[in-house]
C-alpha cells in the first residue's frame, strides 16, 4: 500500500482540518470543542470512540481484519495562552489563546492517518488505538497519566506506541529521530525567602529578601558550573522574579519559580536535593529562610526504546520526498513520556520550517507557523507504523 499517495489524496481536508481546529484553541483542561470536534471525525470514520476519557482525552479504536499487535498513535489537544501574531488567513478566534506549539497539525495529521487506516481495516493486522491527549502543556500532572489511570493503555492492551511532534527550527520535510533519552524531565521549582522588612535608608536593620534572592539566583548557577557531571546535561533557570511594592520599602518576603531541565533519573534526583542546599545555604548564611517546593507530578524523562526506534527509522526512510536525521536530545518536557514508561515505542519530530513560506519562527512564538505541505508526510508516518508494527514483530 503507497501510504504517501493515500495521504496526498486527502491532503486537502487534512489541511482544512488543522485550520479549524487552528482557528478555536483551547487550553489545558478545556479541550471541550476540540475533544468533540476529533471525536465526531472518528465515529464518522467507523472507530470506535471513547470520550472523556481521563477528562477530556479521546479514545478510537479500530480492530484490523487480521490478527497482530495492537499500536497507539497519540496527539496532544491543547492550546497555548498567547496572542497570536501569525499573519495567516486562519489566526485563532480565542482571544489570548493560540496553537502556537503545532498540536493542530498534531491532530489534523492524526485523523488523516485514521481515515486512511479505516480504508484499509480489511488489509490491517492487529488494532491501532488513536489517543487524543488533553494538556500536555501543563506540565505537571498533565493529561496522558489521567489517560492512562482511565484505562488508554488496556482493553487491548497496547504493544507499541507512537507520537509525532511538528518542529519549527527543523527543515520542512525532516524527520528527526533519536533512540534513548529524547526530551527532558521538566521540573519546576517555587522558592520563597523570608526575611524582615523595612525602611530603604536603614537595610542594617532588615534583612533584606531581595538582596538575598539576587544571590540565590546567581548562587544557583554553580550548581551547574561546579556541583554536577558536566558531561550529564543540566539546565536551571529562574524565570520569575517578585518582591516588594515600592522603590523604598525592603519587603518581608522575595518569591523565585524556575525550572531545572534533566536527561536521566540520578541526575534529576540530585539536581533537587542540590537547589534546596544551596538556597538554604545562602539564605541562612544572611539571616533569611526559605522554602523550596518542586510541583509534583512533573513529566519524566522521555526516553525512546532503541530497538522500536531502529525498526521506526526503516519505515521512515520509505517516505518519498522527506528525509530521516538523527537528532541530539533536546531540554522541553514532554508528557508522552508517560505513555512510553507504559509500552515501548517512539517519540519522533518533523520539520517545518520554510523560509519561503515565512515559516521560520520556532514552536511557542506568537509568529510560529508551520508549512503545511508537510502535514501528508506526518500521516502517512504514523499510518505506516501503524500497518507495520501491528503486522510484525514482538513488544518487549
Amino acid at each position: 500500500m503507497d501510504f504517501l499517495a493515500e495521504a496526498k489524496k486527502i491532503e486537502p481536508e487534512i489541511i482544512r482540518t488543522r485550520r479549524a481546529l487552528h482557528q478555536h484553541p483551547e487550553l489545558s483542561y478545556h479541550e471541550v470543542w476540540t475533544s468533540k470536534f476529533v471525536s465526531d471525525r472518528l465515529e464518522a470514520l467507523g472507530i470506535h470512540v471513547r470520550r472523556g476519557v481521563g477528562g477530556n482525552g479521546v479514545v478510537g479504536t479500530l480492530k484490523g481484519g487480521v490478527d497482530g499487535k495492537v499500536v497507539a498513535l497519540r496527539a496532544d489537544m491543547d492550546a497555548l495562552p498567547i496572542t497570536e501574531a501569525a499573519d495567516v488567513g486562519f489566526r485563532s478566534k480565542i482571544d489570548g489563546v493560540m496553537h502556537a506549539c503545532g498540536h493542530d497539525t498534531h491532530m489534523a495529521m492524526l485523523l488523516g492517518a485514521a481515515e486512511i487506516l479505516a480504508r484499509a481495516q480489511a488489509e490491517l493486522h492487529g488494532t491501532v488505538k488513536f489517543l487524543f491527549q488533553p494538556a500536555e502543556e501543563h506540565g505537571g500532572r498533565g493529561g496522558a497519566l489521567p489517560m492512562i489511570e482511565d484505562g488508554a493503555m488496556l482493553d487491548p492492551k497496547v504493544d507499541y506506541v507512537f507520537g509525532l511532534h511538528i518542529d519549527g527550527d527543523r527543515k520542512a520535510g525532516e524527520f528527526g529521530v533519536r533512540g534513548g533519552p529524547v526530551m527532558a524531565a521538566p521540573d519546576t521549582f517555587k522558592i520563597r525567602i523570608e526575611g524582615r522588612g523595612g525602611h530603604g535608608s536603614a537595610p542594617h536593620k532588615t534583612i533584606d529578601p531581595v538582596y538575598i534572592a539576587a544571590n540565590v539566583i546567581l548562587g544557583l548557577q554553580g550548581i551547574s558550573s561546579r556541583m554536577m557531571d558536566p558531561v550529564r546535561p543540566f539546565v536551571i533557570t529562574v524565570g520569575s522574579v517578585h518582591a516588594g511594592t515600592k522603590e523604598n520599602i525592603i519587603p518581608d518576603y522575595a518569591e523565585l519559580e524556575g525550572t531545572i531541565r534533566t536527561l536521566d533519573e540520578a541526575t534529576r534526583k540530585s539536581a533537587k536535593r542540590k537547589v534546596a542546599g544551596v538556597v538554604g545555604g545562602l539564605c541562612r548564611s544572611f539571616g533569611g529562610s526559605a522554602h523550596v517546593e518542586f510541583e509534583a507530578d512533573a513529566y519524566p524523562v522521555t526516553v525512546n526504546d532503541p530497538k522500536t526506534t531502529e525498526r521506526a527509522v526503516k519505515v521512515l526512510q520509505r517516505i518519498r520526498g522527506t528525509r530521516v536525521k538523527r537528532m541530539e536530545p533536546i531540554l522541553g518536557g514532554e508528557d508522552f513520556s508517560r505513555f512510553l514508561q507504559k509500552s515501548p515505542g517512539t517519540f519522533y519530530f518533523l520539520g517545518a520550517a520554510n523560509p519561503a513560506k515565512g515559516c521560520v519562527y520556532p514552536n511557542h512564538s506568537s509568529k510560529f507557523k508551520a508549512d503545511e505541505d508537510v502535514l501528508k508526510y506526518g500521516a502517512a508516518s504514523l499510518a505506516m507504523l501503524a500497518f507495520e508494527f501491528g503486522s510484525q514483530g514482538t513488544p518487549r
